[in-house]
């Protein structure tokens, strides 16, 4: 679904428990029997073991299992979790942001106000830009459609 495919409607009668994704994508693994690597999570996220390590620094991915030998094992969940992040990352939202949602997510149901409302900010930074580039597109179709109908004549040439 696109940006443009997608209309108001009532939160209300839409809303669902705060899952990470709308729609995870299927891991290799069945819910109990998800530990995954940290070479297994970079090959499934594209993202680096320095990423995933600031991440748990900086409190982006906290709680990350460990094994007995200290080793990271990460679950279904936790990879839900990088891919809602790896979304508000698309969204442009500051990385203190994203700590703070996750901060907030870590402290329960109470904070749902002030998820939502970070949340809609965000989502109004994402309009703002999405209508901008829709300008711009609009200015490059113009120009593409202005040379299209613009042939060279021999002293052009």
């Amino acid at each position: 679904m696109t940006v443009m495919e997608t209309t108001p409607r009532s939160r209300a009668a839409t809303r669902k428990p705060d899952n990470c994704a709308s729609a995870p994508p299927s891991y290799p693994r069945p819910e109990g029997q998800d530990h995954y690597s940290i070479s297994e999570v970079v090959a499934l996220t594209g993202l680096t073991a320095h990423t995933l390590r600031w991440y748990e620094r900086i409190g982006l991915m906290p709680d990350v299992d460990r094994s007995h030998t200290g080793q990271r094992r990460y679950s279904n969940r936790d990879l839900d979790w990088l891919a809602l992040v790896g979304k508000l990352r698309l969204t442009g939202m500051p990385v203190a942001d994203m700590v703070r949602y996750a901060e907030l997510v870590r402290r329960g149901e109470q904070t749902f106000d002030e998820r939502r409302e970070l949340l809609e900010a965000t989502r109004r930074d994402v309009l703002n830009r999405v209508a901008e580039l829709q300008d711009t597109l609009a200015v490059l179709d113009y120009k593409i459609d202005f040379y299209a109908g613009a042939r060279p004549t021999p002293e052009r040439a």
